[in-house]
């Protein structure tokens, strides 16, 4: 945008508040939601609950996907792939909100213009972003989008999640399975630990006792590892291995045709029955043309609204944002869609926001009947989110703590999901 035109937009704006109209004829406050997952639909619900003279609308591409919590436990057959999908039209009924299915294709954030593939423009006064990930094609060598589907991440709620599981059924008794964990900062859940621990469950239930599951990884720690480290061994023996990047872990090279793995630094490649290829991730598409993503691939915000840094009026919530040390899971995208969505409920009645306060837990399951969990709270002070207090899983828990967390894990799915997508019919 040129500053001429930048300018009379600033001009026209600041003419037509000084002009006196009858509170009927006043304009209903306009919000476009973009995202419809945890961090889309729930920011669209809060914001109907405590601005409902506002106007919100919820777009999503997808008129319907699956969960990442919980798809874990559809691949390996302890939940249905029906029971972690969600809709967009149901969750507009659930929530009484106007929703669209479109995929967004442009965003004007000085003029806070959306355009989709239908062809509609919608103009807001303010758009919230919620869009989730990209994978980064292009640094596996051999993998791209369209031979993923022969190495299914089953990362983004598609059809991969169905995929996976078949191809899980077909691993032969002394097969080999091969899960990359992807560098950090990614998704999760979806867990890489937590896929494994559970496959590894399923093979020996299915009498696959001698098949081998390796965790290549492109980092050296990872959230809750002592913990799972320690499960691994007591349940599934030498079952599962994990390959940390100083040991040669990191993905380098694929071949999507014949199922062969190269890590790095090793020339001979691993042979697998089973590759789940995660790649490295960033925020959607869409961010980077709306210009709220920054050189890193993900996007800046103010923890205190999650309102860009880069486009005022538009807020980025949920996988996309950063919000370090928050981990980009389902549960943080919640707790920061309601923040957000209280932020702009008090701007728009001209009131100041409360103080940010967000949580998170996320749970593991390493076993159908045991789980394990991390927890934090969080504020904002100076521009950065700050950890108030955290919490982990003792590494030697007192009897039937394992079996208590996986029951809280089954009881938090169904209240998150329902908070964020409504109760299912």
């Amino acid at each position: 945008m040129s500053l001429s035109r930048r300018a009379l937009l600033q001009g026209l704006t600041s003419a037509s508040v000084g002009l006196s109209l009858p509170a009927q004829a006043k304009a209903k406050a306009r919000v476009i939601v973009i995202g419809a997952g945890f961090g889309g639909a729930t920011c669209a619900k809060y914001l109907r609950r405590l601005a409902p003279d506002t106007d919100v609308l919820l777009i999503d591409a997808r008129a319907r996907w699956c969960t990442g919590p919980f798809s874990n436990l559809a691949i390996t057959g302890l939940a249905s792939v029906d029971s972690i999908t969600r809709s967009t039209a149901d969750i507009g009924r659930a929530h009484g909100l106007r929703t669209l299915v479109d995929e967004v294709t442009a965003i004007d954030p000085i003029t806070k213009t959306v355009r989709v593939a239908g062809g509609k423009r919608l103009r807001a006064d303010r758009i919230v972003l919620s869009p989730g990930i990209a994978m980064r094609w292009g640094l596996i060598e051999g993998l791209s989008a369209e031979v993923s589907g022969a190495m299914p991440h089953a990362w983004t709620g598609d059809a991969q999640v169905q995929s996976l599981r078949d191809r899980l059924d077909a691993v032969p008794d002394g097969g080999t399975i091969l899960i990359s964990a992807p560098p950090n900062p990614y998704r999760c859940p979806p867990g890489p630990y937590e896929r494994a621990s559970l496959i590894a469950e399923h093979l020996l239930k299915t009498g696959r006792a001698r098949a081998k599951i390796l965790i290549a990884d492109a980092k050296d720690d990872f959230t809750k590892r002592p913990l799972f480290l320690a499960e691994w061994d007591e349940r599934y023996g030498a079952m599962i291995e994990w390959i940390s990047r100083a040991k040669g872990g990191e993905v380098t090279r694929v071949d999507a045709a014949t199922g062969e793995v190269w890590l790095r630094d090793q020339s001979a490649s691993i042979g697998t029955h089973l590759a789940s290829i995660v790649p490295a991730q960033q925020a959607a598409a869409i961010a980077k043309a709306a210009d709220v993503s920054d050189e890193s691939g993900w996007c800046p915000v103010n923890p205190q609204n999650f309102e860009s840094t880069r486009h005022a009026g538009i807020h980025v919530i949920g996988d996309a944002a950063i919000a370090t040390p928050m981990p980009k899971s389902a549960f943080a995208a919640n707790s920061q869609a309601k923040l957000c969505a209280s932020a702009i409920a008090a701007a728009l009645a001209g009131r100041a926001a409360a103080d940010a306060r967000m949580i998170n837990t996320c749970y593991s399951l390493v076993a159908h009947d045991a789980a394990i969990s991390v927890s934090g709270f969080y504020s904002a002070a100076s521009g950065r989110i700050a950890i108030v207090s955290e919490g982990v899983s003792p590494l030697s828990p007192p009897e039937g703590l394992r079996a208590r967390e996986a029951a809280q894990a089954h009881d938090w799915y169904e209240s998150i999901s329902t908070d964020s997508f409504g109760q299912r019919a």
